[in-house]
């Protein structure tokens, strides 16, 4: 018992405690101390023999601490079998005890304490001291009116009362002085294997003659319904001490079973992974959700150490978790990454909780892991989306102000100035539309269709004034596709782009710059090339890498493409090369 688990020691089904041979209380189990109404300090000198401070005789006679069952086995090292002694709790309240105490030894067989085991028996005292009083009437209303199911039997195990919480457990009324050991119609093991009832806790109690045959069953009544109950059976004996029987009251557990079956699908229904584990890590549960989530069968991840979900670069989170878990703390929504059975990473937020047990020591966690991929990559998405609103707002400014400047150049009137500044940025405005999507439409990206060479020219009109040798500004010429609708706004985003810096930097900052756009077909590929000519030197035009270009880039990856820069000493040249199959429009059938 020195050596025995704290956490198997709670288990004992009695009240148990041990004192050294010199009397000093060195271990008891939660179920002593609720008995005694206190916890004495360990290894306390003022605490001896026992938890209870004032014992009495079953005459109310005051019985000396010293002249206790435990001070009996440690003075003549042999056991004491079944005293019954009164006893008083801190709050004043008074019990019948009964008490078991045997001697310990170590290995050596020396005689080192002794262990102690106590039974209340305050109600089966009460019912025989009314019986033999002549109240057993009284006693039998007692029982009667209990909640509990209660039932006494013979030495043989023939049930010889019982009340009517047993009858509505078992669901029917048995005739006494025929049914034997338990009322049930037929009992079952936990597991649902057949329990014969000569092998009920009752009937242990009976053949040994001694309590702590405490056992989870199942009753079958016979109307098929079953209920699951806890037995706390205890032997019984008259005013002489003389073996007369048993009294045995059963515990209905049918809401908690209901409530583990209703916590069980709640947590193998969630989408969520819920897994459970011990202070060392090791992986005690695995519900479906984690097997969706993390693609480890519960056969595959039960027994495992709880790193095998972490990349190497997060091993050093698990020592501070277990660290925090063990000081009862709660971990809430930690977002951090996981590593799936395929070895793919995943975005996941983290709630780690404490497990505790019936004395609130921490034993474990539970962990519930949540995917959050989408909402992660919807923030990129957005941040993405905010740069490119900025970056658009910008180069809308910078349009503006290019629109005016060359507008000025070629009108003579604030009038005439004033209709052709309106007039492109009109123009420049249904350019810009076709880079946004409809806001009337289901998906993100409308379906807009148009020309290759007709979005050119609506890309290109706020800047298409004649050079002062009186020519266009632009040249479009060449192979002119259909475009599918999710490629419009791709291709409007780069025309855009294109457009803008040569209007910032390029042969549109000019009064006499030009812009040729040559497109072609050639093995599956779409060819455009955007020629500049008349722009200022190729030194000062911008070469920057900002958003711009990474815009760029990003839909020249969508479109299953690449780009080429030349800055040669007449002006900017672009290649540009797609997949055709990507952005052609596949032809409308007729209804």
């Amino acid at each position: 018992m020195f050596d025995l688990p704290s956490s198997l020691f709670d288990l004992l089904p009695t009240a148990a405690y041990v004192c050294d041979i010199d009397g000093k209380i060195v271990r008891y189990n939660r179920r002593a101390a609720a008995l005694w109404g206190r916890e004495p300090a360990l290894d306390d000198a003022g605490d001896r023999l026992c938890g209870f401070r004032r014992l009495y005789g079953l005459d109310g006679s005051p019985i000396a601490l010293g002249n206790c069952a435990m001070a009996e086995v440690l003075a003549s090292g042999i056991a004491v079998r079944n005293r019954q002694v009164a006893v008083e709790q801190p709050t004043g309240t008074r019990l019948v005890v009964e008490m078991n105490v045997d001697p310990l030894r170590d290995s050596t067989g020396r005689f080192v304490g002794a262990v102690g085991c106590l039974h209340d028996i305050t109600q089966r005292h009460a019912s025989a001291a009314a019986a033999t009083s002549g109240t057993a009437q009284q006693a039998r209303n007692l029982l009667e009116a209990l909640p509990l199911a209660v039932y006494t039997t013979d030495t043989a195990g023939v049930i010889t009362f019982y009340n009517q919480a047993a009858a509505n457990l078992w669901g029917y009324r048995p005739e006494l002085g025929k049914s034997v050991f338990c009322g049930a119609w037929k009992l079952y093991r936990p597991d649902g294997k057949p329990l014969p009832h000569d092998e009920c806790p009752v009937a242990l109690t009976l053949k040994e003659r001694r309590g702590g045959h405490n056992g989870e069953a199942i009753a079958e009544r016979p109307d098929g319904s079953r209920v699951p109950f806890i037995a706390y059976p205890t032997p019984l004996n008259d005013q002489s001490g003389q073996f007369v029987g048993a009294i045995n009251v059963l515990v209905d557990i049918s809401d908690q079973r209901q409530s583990l079956r209703l916590l069980a699908e709640i947590v193998n229904s969630s989408d969520d992974a819920i897994i459970t584990k011990d202070l060392d890590g090791i992986i005690t549960s695995w519900n479906p959700g984690a097997e969706r989530l993390f693609g480890y069968t519960s056969i595959e991840a039960i027994g495992h150490h709880v790193t095998m979900l972490m990349p190497p670069d997060r091993y050093n989170e698990e020592p501070g978790i277990l660290a925090r878990l063990r000081a009862g703390e709660r971990i809430d929504h930690y977002e951090t990454i996981r590593r799936r059975r395929d070895g793919s990473l995943i975005d996941i937020s983290l709630t780690v909780s404490p497990v505790k047990d019936e004395n609130g020591i921490v034993v474990g966690a539970s962990k519930v892991a949540r995917d959050i991929t989408d909402r992660r990559l919807a923030q990129e998405r957005q941040r993405l989306l905010l740069r490119e609103m900025a970056h658009r707002v910008k180069n809308m400014f910078a349009l503006a102000g290019g629109v005016v400047s060359l507008s000025a150049r070629s009108t003579q009137s604030a009038p005439e100035l004033a209709s052709t500044v309106n007039e492109r940025l009109a123009a420049l405005a249904r350019a810009h539309s076709l880079t946004l999507p409809d806001p009337t439409a289901d998906d993100i990206i409308s379906e807009r269709t148009t020309t290759l060479h007709t979005l050119l020219r609506t890309i290109l009109s706020p800047y298409d004034v004649q050079t002062k040798a009186g020519q266009t500004r632009f040249a479009i010429q060449g192979t002119d596709l259909p475009l599918a609708g999710g490629s419009v706004t791709s291709f409007a985003l780069l025309f855009n782009e294109f457009a803008t810096n040569a209007a910032k930097y390029g042969s549109l900052s000019t009064s006499d710059g030009t812009v040729a756009i040559a497109c072609s077909e050639q093995k599956g590929m779409l060819h455009i090339q955007w020629t500049e000519k008349g722009g200022p030197s190729p030194d000062t035009a911008a070469k920057d890498r900002g958003f711009g270009s990474t815009l760029v880039e990003a839909t020249i990856v969508q479109l299953g493409g690449k780009i080429s820069r030349e800055w040669r000493p007449e002006g900017l040249v672009i290649d540009l090369s797609v997949d055709r199959n990507r952005c052609m429009a596949a032809p409308r059938q007729r209804s």
